[in-house]
Order: C-alpha cells, then structure tokens, then sequence
C-alpha cells in the first residue's frame, strides 16, 4: 500500500518557482531586455552628443536598422527554423552582446580622443569610427531580432506545453518585463551619464553586456536542460530521419546474399565496383544570392498563406503611427510647451497603462476567448485614439494647413539651418535643455489640445498591448513548429516596413503646424488595421464572435496547415 505525498511546504513551492523553467525564463528576459534599453536609448544620445547635437546619425542609425530588419528578416527566421533550439539561442546571444561592447569600446575612444580624430585624414576617420558603430550596432540589432524570435515566440511556447492559459500568463508577464525595464533601465543609464560623463555611460554598458551574456548563457542553459522538449524540433526530426534512411545497409533482396554470407570476411571477394559520383559543386557567390533571394520569397508567400495572415498585418499597420512615446511625439510636446518633468510622468504613466493592458489581456482571455479578446482590445484603442482627433480641431492646437508642410526642410537646405523641430528635439535627446525646460517659441493659448492628445495615447496603451499580446498568442498556436521561426521573421520585417514609412511621412511634413494631419493619418491606419482583425475574426467565428458566451474553435483555412493548439 502505497504511502499518501506529504504536502509541500509553503518554502517548497517558492523554491520550486524560483528553480522552474518559467522563472528562469523571466530572469533571462529581463537581464536581455535591460542591456537592451540601456543601448537603445544611450546610443542616440551618444550619436546626438558625437554629431554637435544634429539628428543626422540618430536618423541614418534608425534607418539602417529599419531596413536591415525589413529586407533579413525572413532570412532570419529561416537561419532559426534550421538549426537547434541552443545553438541558435548561444550563437545570437554571444554576438548581440559582444557588438554591443565593441561599439561601446569604440565610443569610449571616440569621446575620449575625437579632436585627435578630426586632424587624423582630414577627419575621416573620426567618419569611418561612425560607420563602425553604426554597422557594428546594427549586427547586434539583427542578433536580438533572431534572439526575441526564438525566446519569446519558440521556447515560451514550448516551455507553456499545450497549455493556452499558461501561455497567456508567461506572455503577459514577458511584457511586463518589457514595460518596467523600458522605464527603469534608461533612468539608471541617464543617471550615470548626468552625474558622470558619456564616457562612463559607455565603459558601464560595455560591462554590463559582459555580466549579462554570462548570466543569460547559464540561465538558457538551465532551461535547456530542465525542458526535454526543447531538444526536439520538428523540422530538424524529419530530416534526421531521412538522413539515417539513407545510410541504413541494404536490404539482403538487394544484396542477394544470405545473413551469414554476408557476415564473412570479404578478403577473398571480388572488389565490387564503386560508382564514383561527381563531387558536389562548390556554390558561388551567384548561387548563395540566388539561395537568399528564394528563402526570402518562400518566407513571404508561407506568410500570406497563413490563417493568421489578416492577424498579423492588422498588428503591423499599428506601427505606422507618430501616436507613441518616441522622438517625434516628445518633440512635438516640447513645442507645445511640456517640460521635461512632465514628460516624465506622462511616461510612466503610459507604462503604467500598457501593464494594466497585459493584465487586462489575460482576464479578458479566460471569459471571452482569445480571438474576441483581440476584438474587444481593438475597439478599445480605437475608441481612445478618437481623443487625439478631437484635439487637432480642440484650442491651443496649432493645426493650420495653410502653412507649407515642406516649410522646415526648405529652412534646411535654402538657410542652411536646422529645422526647429529637429532643434528641439536635438536639444531633448541631448540633454540640452533650460531650467525651466519651456521651449524658446511662443507658447500655445491652451493645453486643451495637447492635454486631449496624451490623454488618448496614454489610455489608448490597455488597448494597444492588449491587442499585441493576442496577437502573438494568435501566431504561437496557429503557426507549425517548423516554420515559427520564418513566419515571426516576416512579421517583424512588416512591422519595421510600417514603422519605416512613419518616419518618412514624419520627414514629408516636419512642422508643428502639419502635426494634426499626421495624427488623422495615424488613427486611419489603426483603424485599418483594426478592420483587417474585425475580417479574420469573422471570418473564424461569424456571429458567435458577438456572442461571448460560447468557446471558440480553432483557426483552419484551406492554405494552411491546421494549428497544433486550440485557440
């Protein structure tokens, strides 16, 4: 007779939380994402400081990243579906966090030695450590893509098993993670850099991203061991499979001899003859671009093939928007006459919005379901970003589309000045900013406008990442193991196309006074991208998406393969 377990302690289930696999997932997230934000946000202001204060290599930074990301992606993907789960870990950790402390070496030499570096050929190569850091950057960039592709939309599901509920919660608290480290992480790097010099900035994210790899080495490592499943990877399984087929002796009808025959010496057996084959040709530089360019279409054509695909292109045209925390919308508020100080907390204020969003994600999920979620968060952002079109029509706004828009760039190359906008916004990044932090231009009549504006894209954030979370759910069960990677790759490529065409609409119209039309634009994209999602849910559900009450079904089209979870 068998004797009942004792119950575990109150001791035992931390110790065990603190030792799962789920844990040590979070640790590793958050070590990740903390060195991330640190460099994201330093190195623009490094290139601001490094570049007298001008935008110019904050902007070329930006896009050459947008489009490293854009034309890689899938090729990126691809690189994470055909190797193991580890290697591909071990390998994009190990680069991301090495070129990271090399452009933070180069930088640490640059601001110690740049007038040295000016009389060298005539400055250029000052020019040529630019080029460096911004190349060198952008591998570590590319690095983290196919680092967040294989963690938060591979092990993380693995790691969650069949089970939808728990993927749910280790999604929500991933971006939880994200939120709180993209408050606390540039508070601290700043901090370090007002109270010490751009130099110590450096020489402290350099080490931290040497702490950090070490760290995060073991603790993907341990999960690694702790998860048998993650050794397991289907594509890689099949192929293994036909490889050993083919190596396997042949059969005795082939080889018309008996077992024992067989098993003789063959010392005094004629030599059979051996067919010799033509060794394989070497591929040449054509051929390995020819490779690329057809693993960059198949990625594109198993992404439209999804049933997810209308999911996936909603998400991404929420980042053609300027209604975000992001240079351009912080500039646009210094020239509305918001301080530093109030930047501040309308920032952690809009952190504070996109946590309860992720809370509000997994309570939604339970009851309504995870495409209905999705539905319900859409309407809700939506509904939110109708505050900011009431405030370009709302007093103090200075919308005004009688002023050129292109009134900035023609300062620009006709004056040969800086553009006002880049100027304030220079003076932001760089910390060049009054006591008072009032901007030098006339300030507006009213904060209604502004005020309206932020209230919107701060309470519009429960609905935004409400959305993303079901989202990404939406791609993790619904897309087969063997092409999780490729597909996530393409939807990071969309997303940074998106985000690319922002900023250039952003350059089209700089002014303060064209400002409203890019909100209006931005919220017709939301919209849009909402009306893709509103297609793909009905299409899924029909009526029952209204009606809360009964469960869902899985997602199958006749493109794709059938999802190997249930929604």
């Amino acid at each position: 007779m068998e004797t009942p377990r004792a119950k575990k302690t109150c001791c035992e289930h931390v110790q065990d939380f603190f030792t799962s696999s789920k844990f040590l997932i979070y640790l590793g997230h958050a070590l990740s994402t903390w060195g991330d934000r640190m460099w994201n946000f330093a190195v623009a202001v490094f290139l601001v400081e490094l570049y007298s204060n001008s935008l110019l290599l904050t902007a070329v930074y930006g896009l050459v990243l947008a489009g490293s990301v854009l034309l890689l992606g899938a090729i990126i993907g691809d690189w994470v579906d055909r190797n193991p789960r580890l290697k591909v870990a071990q390998t994009s950790l190990i680069a991301q966090n090495a070129c990271v402390m090399v452009c933070g070496i180069i930088l640490m030499v640059v601001f110690r030695f740049k007038e040295q570096l000016m009389e060298v050929y005539n400055g250029w190569l000052l020019t040529a450590c630019y080029v460096l850091v911004i190349s060198i950057a952008n591998m570590a960039n590319l690095a983290s893509t196919a680092m967040s592709i294989t963690i938060q939309r591979d092990w993380v599901v693995v790691v969650a098993g069949q089970d939808s509920s728990k993927l749910a919660d280790m999604n929500a608290t991933v971006r939880i993670i994200d939120q709180l480290t993209n408050i606390l992480a540039p508070m601290l790097v700043g901090q370090i850099m007002a109270f010490g010099s751009h130099f110590i900035g450096c020489g402290f994210i350099s080490g931290w991203n040497l702490f950090s790899m070490f760290m995060e080495y073991m603790l993907l490592w341990k999960v690694y061991q702790k998860t048998p499943a993650l050794a397991v990877k289907a594509g890689q399984k099949e192929r293994r499979e036909h490889e050993l087929k083919e190596l396997r002796p042949l059969k005795e009808s082939e080889t018309g001899q008996s077992p024992e025959e067989s098993s003789q010496p063959l010392m005094n057996a004629p030599v059979p003859a051996v067919k010799t084959e033509a060794p394989p040709k070497e591929h040449g530089c054509c051929d390995q671009v020819l490779e690329t360019l057809r693993t960059f279409k198949a990625g594109w054509e198993a992404y439209y093939n999804q049933s997810i695909f209308f999911a996936g292109m909603s998400l991404a045209f929420l980042y053609m928007t300027v209604l975000g925390f992001d240079c351009i919308t912080t500039g646009y508020a210094y020239t509305q006459g918001l301080n530093g100080s109030i930047l501040s907390l309308l920032m952690g204020a809009s952190a504070v919005s996109g946590i309860c969003g992720t809370v509000a994600f997994t309570r939604v999920r339970k009851k309504c379901g995870l495409i209905r979620t999705g539905f319900i968060s859409g309407m809700a952002q939506l509904s939110c970003l109708m505050l900011c079109v009431f405030s370009v029509f709302a007093p103090g706004s200075p919308f005004d589309l009688s002023v050129s828009p292109f009134r900035d760039i023609y300062h620009l190359v006709g004056e040969k000045t800086v553009p006002e906008a880049e100027r304030v916004i220079g003076d932001l990044i760089g910390g060049n900013v009054t006591a008072t932090g009032a901007p030098t231009e006339e300030l507006p009549s009213s904060y209604v406008s502004v005020s309206l504006l932020f209230a919107g894209v701060i309470a519009a954030r429960v609905g935004l990442w409400s959305f993303d979370l079901t989202v990404t759910q939406l791609i993790q069960e619904n897309v087969i193991e063997s092409e999780r990677g490729v597909i996530n790759g393409v939807q990071n490529s969309m997303n940074y196309l998106l985000d690319l065409l922002h900023f250039i609409m952003v350059i089209l119209a700089p002014n303060q006074e064209a400002f409203g039309l890019l909100v209006i634009i931005s919220v017709s994209f939301v919209a849009a991208g909402h009306a893709m999602y509103f297609y793909f849910a009905f299409k899924s559900l029909g009526y029952r998406l209204f009606l809360c009450c009964l469960p869902e079904q899985k997602v199958e089209t006749d493109e794709s393969p059938s999802p190997t979870n249930v929604v």
